[in-house]
């Protein structure tokens, strides 16, 4: 059995978060001690384990828990759970994108702007001021 500071110590995730993820459903509620200190088992160390590997990946809350019904019924397809990951894939994909597209126009801000000259007449001052200077959506 662990304390919940040992299994926050375990899995990386800060004790008030293992507190959420219990009251969010994420976790079964810790057995308690006769002090009325959380235990938890091995089986909420893999739990935890899984839930800090799958939010890494940027899944969210709502998608973990899909995940982990299909995780605790083996017999089922795992269409679902790949229709899940390639849902976060594509959101990833689009996140990507945006990224570029603000890099592409923040590199053209920043070249426009010699970093000499006077806030008056600065290329990026100016930029962020006007919309209508950006060349990309972003």
């Amino acid at each position: 059995m662990f304390s919940i500071g040992e299994i926050s110590r375990r899995t990386g995730i800060k004790v008030p978060t293992i507190r959420y993820y219990e009251e969010m459903g994420l976790i079964a509620p810790a057995g308690r001690t006769e002090g009325n200190q959380r235990r938890y088992d091995r089986d909420g160390l893999e739990r935890l384990g899984f839930i800090r590997h799958a939010r890494d990946l940027g899944f969210s809350i709502e998608a973990i828990l899909a995940l982990m019904e299909l995780q605790d019924h083996p017999d089922r397809s795992c269409r679902q759970a790949n229709q899940i990951a390639s849902a976060q894939l594509a959101d990833v994909r689009r996140r990507i994108a945006q990224l570029q597209a603000l890099e592409t126009e923040l590199s053209r801000i920043t070249d426009g702007c010699s970093g000499t000259g006077e806030a008056g007449d600065c290329y990026v001052l100016a930029s962020l001021g006007d919309h209508q200077m950006c060349r990309t959506e972003h």
